[in-house]
């Protein structure tokens, strides 16, 4: 990513939200708004604070990003455990599709709506989202760290007091839970090769996925 000093990074219109600064556009407002309307409110306020934390890690990291993307990306990234986006397919995919017609409606350009895309559907996978562009990587970097507290330490007390309690967790561990147990029971071929393959073998008895060493060896292949 690249480097500047926190001044450039955000530019128009701000607002303080849970005591932290961000950008304040009619298409953020409307992310909020639809995020709101499509979630949970334990998943809402998980989604706000994961931009919030997003904003705030740009500014003290200095990482040029496209402020809109973030927070769209941000906001939208668990919108795929609504029942409304349910489908046969893993929910980070259901919701990036959610999130890009979306953008789309928004009149956003396809490199701006390829970013929430990409955004939604690797949230859950850092490993390769660290590695992608900056909006993506930061995003992810917000929402890691309210799901598992990655990065907790760079987030200065009083900010973190700040924000936790504008929009609380509203016991998020339990309720996260839950949601991803639902998808297991009902849609357990979507859990397969992802983060809920954990949750599966943690919490749903006889729940047994298929080994990726499985494939290889039973490939229709002779040696």
């Amino acid at each position: 990513m690249s480097l500047i000093a926190e001044p450039a990074i955000m530019s128009g219109k701000t607002r303080v939200l849970g005591g932290i600064t961000v950008s304040d556009t009619p298409l953020i407002t409307r992310a909020m708004d639809y995020a709101e309307t499509h979630s949970e409110p334990v998943l809402f306020n998980h989604a706000v604070r994961s931009w919030l934390f997003a904003v705030r890690l740009g500014q003290l990291q200095g990482i040029v990003h496209d402020a809109e993307v973030v927070a769209i990306g941000s906001l939208l990234h668990d919108i795929g455990l609504s029942d409304q986006f349910t489908g046969h397919r893993r929910f980070e995919v259901e919701g990036a599709d959610a999130a890009r017609v979306f953008a789309r409606e928004q009149g956003l350009d396809d490199r701006r709506v390829q970013l929430i895309w990409d955004t939604v559907a690797f949230n859950s996978t850092p490993s390769l989202a660290f590695y992608k562009e900056a909006e993506v990587a930061l995003s992810t970097a917000g929402i890691a760290l309210d799901f598992g507290g990655i990065q907790y330490e760079q987030i200065p007390p009083d900010e973190m007091k700040s924000i936790l309690a504008a929009f609380p967790r509203l016991d998020l561990k339990r309720s996260f839970t839950d949601s991803v147990c639902r998808i297991i029971k009902t849609r357990p071929e979507t859990t397969y090769d992802n983060f809920a393959r954990d949750f599966g073998e943690r919490f749903i008895p006889g729940y047994k996925a298929p080994s990726t060493v499985d494939f290889l060896m039973n490939g229709p292949f002779d040696e």
